[in-house]
């Protein structure tokens, strides 16, 4: 008996230091996605327009596929989608883990399994490319314009995340949520810091636009558009 009670305080203390974390850990990322940056455009010049969208649940940072500053289609072309549709005007762009991407297209999909490999390090990095006619602003969904250089700074961020092969992207065969969107190795590893909203922030703040100083949901860098 005095064993048992003895693992029982210490299962105790683990669940209360568990717990402290848990607080902790909501307590900061919110924080701290409330806080900007980026606030002041340094560019005002309105050259590209650009949109953030999200499904509730991963953010994408939306481009046109064909500007005079880039063209996507070497990239991530849409004649690679199910749909083999080939006149798609924008593609969204976002990273993520593997099995939280292809498992977890929304909440109600996620599994414990799939987040616990996710917030350990367990898994591996996912280019999403969604394509898109038209795209619509909305509550999940910011028209952001910027500069030539800003958008030129962007793109460089979202191409450094994909994993390539004799200089081009690796498309993952038989992956995607429809029939028109894919799926491509990445670099980097899903966790608890680092996740898929987190990635569009990152993307945001390397075009100098405005972002949080750190967020892990799509709200968090929503919250800066409103």
């Amino acid at each position: 008996m005095p064993n048992v009670r003895k693992i029982s305080r210490y299962l105790l203390k683990i669940l209360k230091y568990i717990a402290a974390f848990l607080v902790a850990y909501l307590v900061v990322m919110f924080s701290l996605s409330r806080i900007p940056v980026n606030s002041k455009d340094q560019n005002a010049s309105q050259d590209v327009a650009i949109y953030i969208k999200s499904n509730g649940v991963h953010t994408d940072i939306v481009f046109p596929i064909k500007t005079v500053y880039k063209d996507w289609t070497p990239w991530v072309h849409p004649a690679q989608t199910v749909s083999k549709d080939s006149t798609f005007q924008y593609v969204g762009i976002g990273w993520g883990d593997h099995d939280f991407y292809l498992n977890t297209p929304q909440w109600s999909d996620l599994k414990a399994s799939t987040a616990f490999k996710a917030a350990f390090w367990m898994g591996t990095g996912l280019m999403h490319a969604t394509f898109h006619h038209e795209v619509k602003e909305s509550g999940r969904c910011v028209k952001v314009m910027v500069s030539k250089s800003e958008y030129q700074k962007m793109v460089a961020f979202a191409e450094s995340q994909f994993f390539l092969e004799n200089g081009k992207p690796v498309l993952i065969p038989d992956a995607s949520y429809g029939d028109h969107d894919l799926f491509f190795k990445a670099h980097g590893k899903y966790n608890l810091f680092y996740t898929c909203n987190a990635w569009a922030n990152n993307c945001l703040k390397a075009g100098n636009q405005k972002a949080a100083l750190w967020s892990l949901t799509d709200t968090g860098i929503l919250h800066h558009y409103q």
